[in-house]
């Protein structure tokens, strides 16, 4: 079945979706922000087909998210690495992880975050870096952005307008 591509939508979020792919895409970032970083790792932890793993692959190293490196010439060999942008995922995923954490049952969890250093667990929680104010939706709306055109405009003053309580 062909996916839909938002790559032209003007969401920073459907966007970062199409950059992303899927939910296989996702589990192979997270191994990778544990450790992962060969083919044959990340096919042995997901249990996932070789030609599904390596279109995942070829996809994220297209969109930015890892780079592929050579790490033996014969056979020839490589090796999946993070990039910046993919570095930069980690508050995704931890916010999907802290999600399922707090809705997945307690007997079901076979993995908590920890705190690296101490063994601590921690519970992520999304902020606004200037004010350290918690993320919600009560206190967060959208606002136009550089693309926005008319209709774009009209739209967030009607979504803003419901958050307030005031007649549009």
């Amino acid at each position: 079945m062909q996916r839909t591509s938002f790559a032209n939508f003007k969401c920073p979020a459907a966007r970062a979706l199409d950059s992303v792919g899927d939910w296989w895409s996702m589990m192979i970032l997270r191994d990778a922000f544990h450790g992962l970083t060969r083919f044959d790792e990340f096919q042995k932890s997901l249990g996932i087909a070789p030609n599904i793993l390596t279109r995942r692959l070829a996809h994220l190293i297209d969109e930015g998210l890892f780079e592929k490196r050579l790490y033996n010439e014969r056979p020839a060999r490589y090796e999946y690495v993070l990039t910046a942008k993919g570095r930069d995922f980690f508050p995704v995923l931890m916010a999907l992880f802290s999600w399922g954490r707090r809705h997945v049952p307690q007997e079901d969890l076979a993995f908590l975050l920890g705190n690296a250093a101490s063994g601590e667990e921690r519970e992520p929680m999304l902020v606004d870096a200037a004010s350290g104010e918690e993320l919600k939706p009560e206190n967060t709306c959208l606002l136009p952005g550089p693309a926005a055109d008319d209709g774009d405009r009209e739209r967030i003053a009607r979504m803003r307008a419901y958050y307030l309580g005031i007649d549009a």
